[in-house]
Protein backbone atom coordinates (compact mmCIF):
# COMPACT_ATOMS: atom_id res chain seq x y z
CA UNK A 1 0.00 0.00 0.00
CA UNK A 2 1.43 3.33 -1.03
CA UNK A 3 1.03 6.64 0.69
CA UNK A 4 -1.15 7.93 -2.15
CA UNK A 5 -3.58 5.03 -1.88
CA UNK A 6 -3.72 5.41 1.91
CA UNK A 7 -4.50 9.12 1.56
CA UNK A 8 -7.12 8.37 -1.07
CA UNK A 9 -8.73 5.78 1.18
CA UNK A 10 -8.72 8.19 4.14
CA UNK A 11 -10.26 10.92 1.99
CA UNK A 12 -12.94 8.54 0.78
CA UNK A 13 -13.72 7.49 4.35
CA UNK A 14 -14.03 11.13 5.44
CA UNK A 15 -16.29 11.94 2.50
CA UNK A 16 -18.57 8.97 3.27
CA UNK A 17 -18.75 9.95 6.94
CA UNK A 18 -19.67 13.54 6.03
CA UNK A 19 -22.41 12.27 3.72
CA UNK A 20 -23.76 10.02 6.45
CA UNK A 21 -23.90 12.65 9.20
CA UNK A 22 -25.16 15.53 7.03
CA UNK A 23 -28.90 14.75 7.25
CA UNK A 24 -28.90 14.26 11.02
CA UNK A 25 -26.69 17.22 11.88
CA UNK A 26 -28.47 19.48 9.40
CA UNK A 27 -31.88 18.64 10.79
CA UNK A 28 -30.67 18.98 14.39
CA UNK A 29 -29.36 22.44 13.54
CA UNK A 30 -32.61 23.44 11.88
CA UNK A 31 -34.84 22.09 14.66
CA UNK A 32 -32.65 23.68 17.34
CA UNK A 33 -32.83 27.02 15.59
CA UNK A 34 -36.60 26.85 15.18
CA UNK A 35 -37.14 25.86 18.82
CA UNK A 36 -34.80 28.60 20.00
CA UNK A 37 -36.67 31.22 18.00
CA UNK A 38 -40.00 29.92 19.34
CA UNK A 39 -38.65 30.03 22.90
CA UNK A 40 -37.43 33.61 22.47
CA UNK A 41 -40.77 34.71 21.03
CA UNK A 42 -42.84 33.01 23.74
CA UNK A 43 -40.29 33.64 26.53
CA UNK A 44 -40.50 30.00 27.60
CA UNK A 45 -37.00 28.93 28.65
CA UNK A 46 -37.39 25.19 29.15
CA UNK A 47 -34.41 23.13 27.99
CA UNK A 48 -36.37 19.88 27.72
CA UNK A 49 -38.45 21.29 24.84
CA UNK A 50 -35.39 21.58 22.63
CA UNK A 51 -34.13 18.15 23.66
CA UNK A 52 -37.41 16.38 22.95
CA UNK A 53 -37.88 18.17 19.63
CA UNK A 54 -34.39 17.18 18.49
CA UNK A 55 -34.90 13.62 19.69
CA UNK A 56 -38.11 13.24 17.70
CA UNK A 57 -36.52 14.83 14.63
CA UNK A 58 -33.49 12.51 14.84
CA UNK A 59 -35.73 9.45 15.10
CA UNK A 60 -37.61 10.62 12.01
CA UNK A 61 -34.44 11.29 10.05
CA UNK A 62 -32.99 7.91 10.93
CA UNK A 63 -36.26 6.24 9.95
CA UNK A 64 -36.31 8.01 6.57
CA UNK A 65 -32.59 8.06 5.72
CA UNK A 66 -31.50 4.93 7.63
CA UNK A 67 -31.73 2.50 4.70
CA UNK A 68 -29.78 4.88 2.46
CA UNK A 69 -27.12 5.35 5.15
CA UNK A 70 -26.81 1.61 5.61
CA UNK A 71 -26.46 1.01 1.86
CA UNK A 72 -23.70 3.66 1.64
CA UNK A 73 -21.83 2.21 4.61
CA UNK A 74 -22.13 -1.40 3.42
CA UNK A 75 -21.01 -0.42 -0.08
CA UNK A 76 -17.94 1.33 1.31
CA UNK A 77 -17.12 -1.61 3.60
CA UNK A 78 -17.51 -4.12 0.77
CA UNK A 79 -15.21 -2.08 -1.46
CA UNK A 80 -12.68 -1.76 1.32
CA UNK A 81 -12.72 -5.44 2.26
CA UNK A 82 -12.74 -6.51 -1.39
CA UNK A 83 -9.68 -4.35 -2.06
CA UNK A 84 -7.54 -5.92 0.66
CA UNK A 85 -5.85 -8.46 -1.66
CA UNK A 86 -4.72 -5.70 -4.03
CA UNK A 87 -3.42 -3.64 -1.08
CA UNK A 88 -1.19 -6.47 0.09
CA UNK A 89 0.70 -6.74 -3.19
Amino acid sequence: MTADSALGLAGQALWISLQLIAPTVGLALLVGLMVSVAQVVTQVQESSISFVAKLVAMAGVLFVFGPWMLRKLVGFAQGLIGGIPSMLQ
